[in-house]
């Protein structure tokens, strides 16, 4: 029996929902998007400043929820950057971990990692992990994180991941991720749909970029020419694709073909479990995303285990050496995206 939260997915993600539940989040959305729309009207009508920073500040966010691919593509404009010889912080705020997001922590100076993945949250310590040379902040309050990294530490780059809706902090520049096939699903405000905001939104939008995750790039390349034309902005693909499943504790590669159990706690499972063709997958776990796994989750699988990075990172500390990671390439013109 499937629960409410997948319940409620299924419905973002169904094109024409029908049913009370679906009636009873519509009713919902409605506040929802007053407070939203309330929201945009004051600060785009200048009733209330965001605060700057001494920084250029990029924004990494999303019109929907979970799953578009942020993490991967805030990590390559870091490295980008970083090898330009840029100080460069990465400020999330930190959802899913156990620090104290009231507070300003650091996750990562660039060169050790303070925290492990219970602690930091999944994403930001995968992004510690995978971005080397750059600074990560966790902070409820992305002002006070972004100004403590320029004032202590000298950054002369923020990038926000999953900063589009924080409105709080001034931003030089706003790049919007969409999943190629969930586009903006069904087109309704939370709790009904997706969507975070509405259309009144996309004109803070200076960057789109439709992210492809499937071995067929075609889709995601029309549907960047659609929305480019549509929206009159200047559109890009980020190309995500399998590249080849490690174990998490020793880095062996595992064999193509065998059978395995398919486990993940990310927005977009599917997506996930449609890249492992290579393998026979016999069973799939799926959890809610961002869940903080326990020993039991796993007791009782035997064989092997393919997971995301993003999960690898929490399960890694179990005496388990059965645990398989998916490592994904990530093709994107940062320099092109940056202009």
């Amino acid at each position: 029996m499937l629960n409410l939260k997948t319940k409620i997915t299924q419905i973002h993600y169904t094109k024409d929902p029908e049913g009370i539940l679906f009636d009873i989040l519509k009713f919902c959305s409605y506040f929802y998007g007053f407070g939203s729309r309330l929201k945009n009207f004051l600060y785009d009508n200048k009733l209330i400043k965001p605060k700057k920073v001494n920084a250029y500040v990029i924004s990494v966010g999303n019109m929907t929820t979970g799953g578009v691919g942020k993490t991967p593509v805030v990590s390559e404009i870091a490295k980008y950057l970083v090898n330009l010889g840029k100080k460069v912080a990465i400020v999330s705020r930190g959802y899913g971990g156990r620090l104290n997001n009231k507070n300003i922590n650091m996750i990562s100076d660039g060169q050790s990692i303070y925290f492990d993945a219970v602690q930091a949250g999944d994403e930001p310590y995968w992004l510690a992990e995978n971005t080397p040379g750059c600074y990560v902040f966790t902070c409820k309050n992305r002002y006070v994180a972004a100004k403590q990294a320029v004032d202590r530490f000298g950054v002369e780059i923020i990038i926000l991941d999953d900063g589009f809706q924080h409105r709080k902090l001034h931003r030089d520049l706003d790049i919007v991720l969409m999943d190629s096939v969930k586009g903006f699903g069904n087109e309704n405000l939370l709790p009904a749909g997706p969507l975070r905001e509405g259309p009144e939104a996309l004109d803070r939008i200076d960057k789109l970029v439709v992210v492809s995750k499937s071995v067929n790039h075609e889709v995601a390349q029309k549907v960047a020419r659609i929305m480019h034309k549509r929206l009159k902005l200047s559109t890009s693909v980020c190309y995500t694709e399998p590249d080849y499943v490690y174990n998490i504790k020793t880095g062996q590669r595992l064999m193509e073909g065998l059978a395995v159990t398919a486990m993940c706690a990310i927005g977009q499972p599917q997506q996930f479990y449609n890249f492992l063709s290579d393998y026979e997958v016999v069973k799939t776990v799926t959890f809610d995303d961002h869940h903080q796994y326990a020993p039991i989750d796993i007791v009782d699988i035997s064989g092997s285990i393919i997971t995301t990075e993003k999960d690898a990172v929490k399960l890694a500390r179990f005496d388990r050496d059965n645990i398989y990671a998916l490592k994904l390439k990530t093709v994107i013109n940062v320099e092109e995206l940056l202009k």
